[in-house]
């Protein structure tokens, strides 16, 4: 059964947990700032198993994160816990050349209260607090806006920054899905030297000036729109940085 109360304290959570949208958006919130989006297990070698058991023991007794089948599993069964009504769903992200991922390349959840809400803490630098599940409604958050848009029978979630083009993340239908059903993919991602998670280790996290990233040996802070970059020299200054900004100790 899982434990709330070490999960909660894993995400530094201290506020009500009733299943309201306020208490929803600050939960969400509060997961993005402490637990980190990464793949650093399948650079070690490590088999990711599509089970919200071994999710929820990997980020809250091992302190560490993981990829969307990992993180959005394991928060969808502590809002289930929590009493939120919460459906997993399949999405398909968008690619550099205009294409899509297939059927369940993404993880992404759906939240009902008096409103259905789209959560995600399992997508990177994304959004912060869960959008309303609307099409066409504009939802600024910091610099960027965020909008649902109807494609057919899928939406499709689309960013702006300030004043730049709609940019294409991610498409999904409404069709309630199985944790089980996303193990073929997650055994790509994790396997195949087409997956851009073998390709690349990536450990990134928002953080409430912005975002620290370390992909491989770059490390990447974001403070107030400001980027700023640095070149690690080694395994052990990777180490370092993964203790010293995410507390990953692998």
């Amino acid at each position: 059964m899982l434990d709330v109360s070490a999960y909660l304290s894993r995400i530094g959570y201290t506020g009500s947990t009733q299943p309201t949208a306020g208490n929803l958006r600050a939960i969400h919130r509060a997961h993005l700032l402490a637990v980190p989006f990464e793949n650093l297990d399948i650079g070690l070698g490590r088999r990711i198993e599509c089970e919200d058991d071994a999710a929820v023991r990997k980020i809250v007794e091992r302190k560490r994160g993981g990829f969307c089948y990992e993180m959005n599993g394991a928060f969808a069964a502590l809002l289930r816990e929590l009493g939120f009504r919460v459906t997993l769903l399949s999405a398909r992200v968008a690619r550099e050349d205009g294409g899509e991922g297939p059927e369940f390349d993404h993880l992404t959840l759906r939240v009902d209260l008096d409103e259905p809400w789209l959560a995600d803490v399992g997508f990177g630098d994304s959004f912060l607090h869960p959008l309303r599940l609307q099409s066409g409604l504009e939802q600024p958050e910091g610099a960027r806006t965020f909008r649902l848009v109807k494609d057919g029978d899928r939406l499709v979630l689309e960013m702006r920054e300030g004043a730049k083009p709609w940019n294409k993340q991610y498409s999904f239908s409404l069709i309630p899905r199985r944790l089980k059903e996303f193990s073929g993919t997650c055994h790509y991602h994790q396997t195949s030297p087409e997956s851009h998670f073998t390709q690349k280790r990536i450990c990134t996290m928002a953080t409430p000036e912005g975002r620290v990233t370390l992909a491989d040996y770059k490390l990447i802070i974001t403070r107030s729109g400001q980027r700023q970059e640095q070149m690690l020299n080694s395994e052990e200054e990777r180490a370092e940085a993964l203790k010293r900004y995410f507390a990953v100790v692998l």
